[in-house]
């Protein structure tokens, strides 16, 4: 393996009738994949069989594709768009799907986020919401810790009455290894402002992102 041999920067494939995008830093992925052939041969497999040669490079460039969190500056993001309204209400964005690594056996976890915040003269784009949780979720990560994370954000940045998210997830160091309970599912939540003070409020936030609108 060398530097010539795993550019730097952008593949797009189109040959198969759509666009796929990987981007990676050459020098990183060199790195990277060196230690993930020694990790192949410790684990007595042949790194020179045909179905393992390029095996190394790949999860290289998988890994930090599923980590590119680190690159993004979730504050940031919402403060690209940051609005001046005149809006009170609650603003709800639901269903958003997440993927994310768990720290402590790097095994993935997946399930759902459920923010909404209630506006206090600014509100950012709803899109916006979407890739903080992506941002903060494509990072080694606990479920506890993303939770209060994308809460965080979003207070701190668009300073509203009150900002509730709730995450449900499926972790596969669960269902894959130790107790292996394939159905087991975690639910994590955290609030700021109106939704710790007002219970009213946290119930329709609650039966809202239960309601199915669709």
């Amino acid at each position: 393996m060398n530097l010539e041999s795993i550019n730097d920067g952008i593949l797009k494939n189109e040959n198969e009738g759509y666009e796929r995008v990987e981007r990676w830093n050459a020098e990183t992925t060199l790195k990277l994949a060196e230690h993930y052939k020694e990790i192949l041969k410790l684990l007595g497999e042949d790194t020179q069989r045909e179905g393992l040669q390029t095996t190394p490079i790949r999860v290289a460039k998988a890994i930090q594709y599923l980590t590119h969190g680190y690159n993004l500056d979730p504050y940031e993001i919402i403060k690209s768009a940051k609005f001046k309204e005149n809006y009170r209400h609650m603003v709800i964005v639901k269903d958003i799907e997440l993927y994310s690594m768990c720290e402590h056996h790097m095994i993935p976890f997946y399930g759902k986020a459920y923010v909404a915040y209630i506006p206090n003269e600014y509100i950012t784009g709803l899109s916006k919401i979407a890739r903080v949780v992506e941002a903060y979720a494509r990072r080694l990560q606990v479920q506890e810790r993303l939770t209060v994370q994308i809460r965080d954000c979003i207070q701190e940045t668009l300073n509203p009455y009150g900002v509730a998210v709730v995450i449900e997830a499926a972790h596969m160091c669960m269902q894959m290894r130790g107790v292996q309970k394939q159905n087991s599912v975690t639910t994590t939540s955290a609030f700021t402002g109106i939704f710790l003070s007002e219970i009213k409020t946290r119930e329709e936030f609650i039966h809202l992102i239960g309601v199915n609108l669709r």
